[in-house]
């Protein structure tokens, strides 16, 4: 492996661990309208943010959010093909992703001063 290749498997991993720690936020945030089944709710990670979550890392994480009392799940009888389970946000979920969204909004705006620099922007 060269070392064009390392840096460049290095870069990918950081992003790789940055999507990650965001998932939760996102996840919740996702489901604080309508209730939402996985599937449905991995298309809509794609399209609206361009996140692509693999069914292995969303399913854990739902039964984990619903295990922790964040959401509720409720399976479904469909008019076609077998029953779906539907996950929606709760009340605690609701204050829990208020927090989070609160939290992201100030760290990265805390960044602004040094990241404003290396990217060749003027502070405002």
């Amino acid at each position: 492996m060269t070392n064009d290749q390392r840096r460049a498997d290095a870069s990918d991993s950081w992003e790789v661990q940055v999507r990650k720690g965001v998932l939760e936020l996102v996840v919740l945030a996702a489901l604080s309208g309508e209730r939402q089944y996985g599937l449905q709710l991995i298309r809509r990670l794609a399209s609206e943010v361009g996140l692509t979550v693999a069914e292995g890392t969303l399913y854990p994480l739902l039964n984990r959010l619903r295990k922790e009392g964040l959401v509720d799940a409720e399976w479904v009888e469909a008019d076609t093909g077998h029953p779906r389970r539907y996950y929606r946000l709760n009340s605690e979920g609701r204050r829990r992703a208020t927090r989070m969204a609160r939290f992201w909004r100030e760290f990265t705006s805390s960044l602004d001063p040094i990241l404003t620099p290396l990217l060749g922007e003027r502070r405002r």
